[in-house]
């Protein structure tokens, strides 16, 4: 059972953040038992939304893949029901941010592990048996401090980064022939790829290209699961 840390702050606006680094440090999730086995984990940072997470569920469970979901715990309450389906459907839950306001969650050691917690409590209103240790940090780890990471790691959360991005979030205005070409050329030969990419509004773009990146990793061997 994660330990609880540090209690709630006040809920504020939410106010628009950088966009997202276009890659992170670190993959601490999921592991191959077999380092030659190919390995693609979808993953989506930045919902639940009306907009998107339900286009890419339909495409999902039309495909029969499963995916890993880092949530906005502000986002869920009036897409409860989206949540659920992500649970009922057989895709992974983890956290990534209540508010997703940089300045404040990283301020301090206390002040990213509230927001971390309040994303659960926000998650667990919604799932109560839902029990996860899976963390992604709004915009990646790099460049964060020890302080901040080692506060995590302490907490009992795994640190989930990436190492493939669609490159969606720092490429307003790119097409899906961009965005699958991004996702192609970043996993390059790896065998074992986590790909980044963004379920919040305004990202038709990327329900477009999910088809066309499924199918190109499919036929080439790699078998999705989640992290």
């Amino acid at each position: 059972m994660i330990r609880l840390f540090g209690s709630l702050v006040l809920a504020a606006a939410f106010l628009l953040s950088p966009p997202l680094a276009p890659a992170s440090l670190s993959i601490q999730c999921g592991a191959a038992p077999d380092p030659q086995t190919k390995i693609f984990c979808l993953t989506f940072d930045d919902g639940p939304t009306d907009s998107t997470t339900p286009k890419i569920l339909d495409i999902l469970q039309e495909e029969n893949v499963r995916a890993t979901f880092f949530v906005i715990g502000r986002q869920i309450p009036r897409r409860s029901q989206i949540l659920r389906r992500i649970r009922d459907e057989g895709h992974s839950v983890g956290i990534h941010t209540y508010s997703h306001e940089y300045k404040k969650i990283y301020a301090s050691a206390s002040a990213l592990l509230d927001d971390i917690q309040r994303c659960r409590k926000a998650i667990l209103n919604v799932l109560p048996e839902w029990d996860s240790d899976l963390y992604r940090f709004p915009g990646g780890e790099a460049g964060l401090s020890d302080t901040l990471k080692d506060a995590v790691k302490s907490a009992g959360y795994k640190i989930c980064g990436w190492n493939a991005s669609a490159e969606d979030a720092v490429s307003p205005g790119a097409t899906a022939d961009e965005l699958f070409e991004n996702a192609v050329k970043s996993a390059g030969t790896k065998n074992r790829v986590v790909l980044l990419l963004h379920d919040g509004v305004g990202y038709r773009e990327t329900v477009r290209a999910l088809p066309r990146i499924i199918a190109y990793f499919r036929d080439r061997g790699y078998s999705f699961q989640t992290l």
